[in-house]
């Protein structure tokens, strides 16, 4: 398999490419990851933007992987988890439970408060990660950096793929 094609989007109703720090570094930790960043957007957090959005990413055939940022707390504004669930085919428990886990050494029991998800939806990988850089950081570097190709490998029915030596 070549290069990762992945799509991010920032779920924030007052973010802008200029203040956007968690999708930038979410961006710049994906491509050091060995990942394509082939798109990026900031989608307003409600329901039918954020709707609308992963359909279009879902649908576009360049795309192999959607990494979001924000909308994954328990504020009422928080609905990236409400919007993405009843999309995915399959969870991936695993991941949730591992960046909790992770972040549980650095912020203590406040982890517990992030619902990061991921799954697979028509073949693609998708990941919801909180808004917070720190997080996104460890998230990335941490969880989804070390299985990105085998999931997106299998999630398109592939079987089982090597990660590069080096």
């Amino acid at each position: 398999m070549s290069r990762v094609r992945v799509a991010t989007l920032t779920a924030s109703d007052t973010r802008s490419a200029a203040d956007d720090e968690g999708g930038a570094l979410l961006g710049e930790r994906l491509l050091a990851a060995g990942c394509e960043v082939v798109s990026h957007r900031i989608v307003r957090e409600d329901d039918a933007s954020l709707r609308e959005a992963f359909a279009a990413l879902l649908a576009d055939a360049d795309v192999d992987a959607i990494v979001s940022t924000g909308g994954t707390g328990l504020a009422p504004r928080d609905r990236t988890i409400e919007v993405l669930t009843p999309l995915l085919d399959k969870t991936l428990d695993g991941f949730g439970e591992a960046f909790r886990r992770l972040s549980w050494d650095e912020v203590g029991a406040r982890s517990i408060l992030s619902r990061a998800l991921a799954g697979t939806v028509a073949g693609k990988l998708v990941v919801a990660l909180p808004g917070n850089p720190m997080a996104v950081r460890l998230a990335v570097d941490e969880v989804l950096a070390p299985i990105v190709r085998h999931a997106v490998a299998l999630a398109q029915g592939h079987g089982h793929v090597h990660a590069p030596k080096g």
